[in-house]
């Protein structure tokens, strides 16, 4: 059992017969009445976000968590397959616990959050910038550079992504995989 001094994002914890992870946090002090913790929290077995608020003084069950480097080999009907750099063993995950499933590319190497008590996998965690090549998206129309404007790109995976009107099939992308979007073109 813990406080909630010690919450912060990222922060696993069990609630209502579930593990959640925290996403965000604020800890309000109004200037009437006592003080309270308000959080957004992901279930880490189906990806649901909850809004929870707590009084401060509530005391939270926080899970031990292990974070593991993990190779990703591939995807087929029994979900993502991913093999543990450390002794080879190999595991799969649903797609419910992958956040941007779509990035993933064969070789990939990300972290795999384990509960420490059960050894369990829980979620998935892809490094925050990955680069890929774009495999297809149309030629940008002269002309309409005077505002942001974006088209689809695909890339190698065959995620979709909006990129600027200046990116062309064979260019490199920098993509942030907290949210898929695209970050920078990668000169060669």
């Amino acid at each position: 059992m813990g406080s909630l001094s010690e919450m912060k994002n990222g922060l696993c914890l069990k609630h209502n017969n579930d593990i959640y992870k925290v996403v965000e946090f604020l800890h309000v002090k109004p200037g009437k009445g006592p003080a309270f913790v308000r959080t957004k929290l992901k279930s880490l077995t189906n990806g649901k976000v909850v809004d929870n608020t707590w009084p401060s003084s509530h005391k939270i069950d926080i899970v031990r968590i292990e974070r593991r480097k993990y190779q990703f080999l591939y995807k087929d009907d029994m979900g993502y397959h991913f093999m543990d750099n450390e002794t080879f063993d190999q595991t799969s995950l649903a797609e419910s616990l992958i956040d941007q499933p779509k990035l993933l590319n064969e070789g990939m190497n990300v972290d795999v959050l384990m509960n420490a008590e059960t050894n369990e996998p829980l979620t998935m965690e892809m490094p925050q910038y990955i680069v890929m090549e774009v495999t297809y998206t149309e030629p940008g129309v002269r002309g309409d550079t005077a505002t942001n404007v974006t088209k689809p790109a695909t890339v190698e995976t065959g995620a979709e992504i909006k990129v600027p009107i200046f990116i062309n099939t064979g260019d490199k992308i920098k993509i942030d995989t907290r949210n898929g979007s695209y970050v920078e073109r990668i000169k060669s």
